[in-house]
């Protein structure tokens, strides 16, 4: 035989020995009495089992890759800086410095049986705005969307004696699970895509619906319903300072109806709610209702009408920035609800891709038991606004408007405000 041969054939026998000395480790050591056979079956089935544990581990990161792979997130920063100076005069008294009527037009803070002081001039950029948003797409199909923004206006911070820092508020802060909205935004009883565009912070507030409140709010499709927040605005009886109750004990109901087609969209909306007050020996509640009709209407391929139209027993705050309280009480304690009734037309028209012109037409009539109230409450509230915008450049605006507006008591007492106003305007 030859020193190859040989070789080979000690290789091969080496390699048994290795193989079985390896096996015969696996069983010796073994305490129980046991078959060498069975001892190693059961080892085998110890690592095929610790693998398949190990596979599945894999897989399992595997498909939570995928499963994040497929999901899709969005986050957005954004708002505004807007300032704006106005020149306003009252023909029958004035407002004070830092008072909230001198910020925008608020219907019932025109002052009415006193004495012109002139002309007044206010500069300021509270309207600035920010906010934050994120779009969620999960892997299961389900949208989840949060929003929160915030400006400056309305704070209780801030003067124009140095520095003219306000506080910031907050705006909106909700968010959506599919249907669903939780939180604070828009009353589901207002229609924002019929509000008219202005130069000034709110367009024709006497004549439209306008809250923000927390809310629970469900949609689908063209229908709405929503229970939001809760709070009853009273009138002493013979008149006197607004009571704010905070006394409700149920939220406030909403249901909506928006069509939508491409000549623009109408809406139809129902405000349920009980008006309470609780003070002493006076405990008491009464129902109050709202009907809303809004829409927008395309004239042409830029120009727009937008129709504002309510009215109610009891809307109160709802209305034309809660100009009319929603009850009054009688000399018994109880409430009785307040009706009113309020409107606006507005007509946007673009004059080429730079230029807009926006007339606004607006008013409110507020139905008085003055032996309730007293003559000391107002009975109407009207405007006519017209503004002039130009955007030179993408999210650039500047604007100038003038509003005539007035307001009449049940006395027959009534005060005259004139506007001027300028903005400048840049969204981001």
């Amino acid at each position: 035989m030859s020193i190859q041969k040989k070789s080979k054939i000690n290789l091969d026998s080496f390699k048994k020995q290795v193989v079985t000395a390896a096996i015969s480790g696996l069983i010796v050591v073994s305490p129980l009495s046991i078959s060498a056979q069975e001892s190693l079956e059961a080892r085998i089935s110890a690592m095929e089992k610790a693998l398949s544990a190990l596979k599945s581990e894999a897989s399992k990161e595997n498909k939570t890759k995928q499963t994040k792979a497929s999901e899709k997130h969005t986050y957005a920063f954004g708002g505004f800086i807007k300032a704006t100076a106005s020149i306003s005069d009252y023909s029958d008294g004035d407002l004070a410095s830092g008072n909230v009527g001198r910020d925008f037009y608020i219907p019932g803070l025109i002052p009415v049986g006193g004495a012109s002081e002139g002309n007044h001039f206010d500069f300021s950029a509270k309207e600035t705005r920010i906010n934050f948003k994120s779009n969620h797409e999960l892997a299961n199909g389900d949208k989840l969307m949060s929003f929160i923004e915030m400006d400056f206006l309305l704070s209780p911070g801030g003067n124009e004696r140095v520095s003219n820092s306000y506080n910031p508020r907050v705006r909106h802060a909700f968010f959506k699970y599919n249907n669903w909205l939780f939180g604070q935004t828009w009353s589901t009883f207002q229609d924002v895509g019929a509000l008219p565009e202005s130069v000034d912070f709110l367009a024709s507030p006497d004549g439209i619906i306008f809250e923000r409140q927390p809310m629970v709010r469900y949609t689908n499709g063209p229908w709405q319903v929503a229970l939001e927040n809760s709070e009853s605005t009273v009138t002493p009886f013979g008149g006197g300072s607004r009571i704010v109750t905070d006394d409700s004990g149920t939220p406030d109901f909403v249901l909506k109806y928006t069509h939508k087609a491409d000549w623009g969209h109408l809406s139809a909306a129902a405000l349920i709610r009980t008006l309470a007050y609780e003070n002493g020996s006076i405990d008491d509640t009464e129902s109050s209702n709202g009907l809303s009709i809004t829409g927008k209407f395309k004239v042409g391929d830029k120009n727009d009408i937008r129709l504002n139209l309510a009215t109610g027993s009891g809307m109160g705050r709802y209305a034309g920035l809660n100009t009319a309280n929603g009850a009054v009480l009688d000399v018994n304690g109880n409430l009785n609800a307040i009706d009113s009734s309020l409107y606006a037309v507005a007509f946007r028209h673009h004059w080429n891709s730079q230029w807009r012109t926006n007339i606004i037409i607006s008013g409110m009539t507020i139905d008085n038991d003055t032996a309730l109230t007293g003559t000391g409450v107002t009975e109407s509230v009207n405007s006519y606004q017209i503004n002039f915008l130009y955007s030179p450049v993408a999210k650039l605006t500047l604007g100038f408007g003038i509003l005539d507006a007035t307001r009449e008591l049940e006395s027959g007492q009534d005060g005259d405000m004139t506007r001027y106003i300028f903005s400048a305007k840049y969204g981001f």
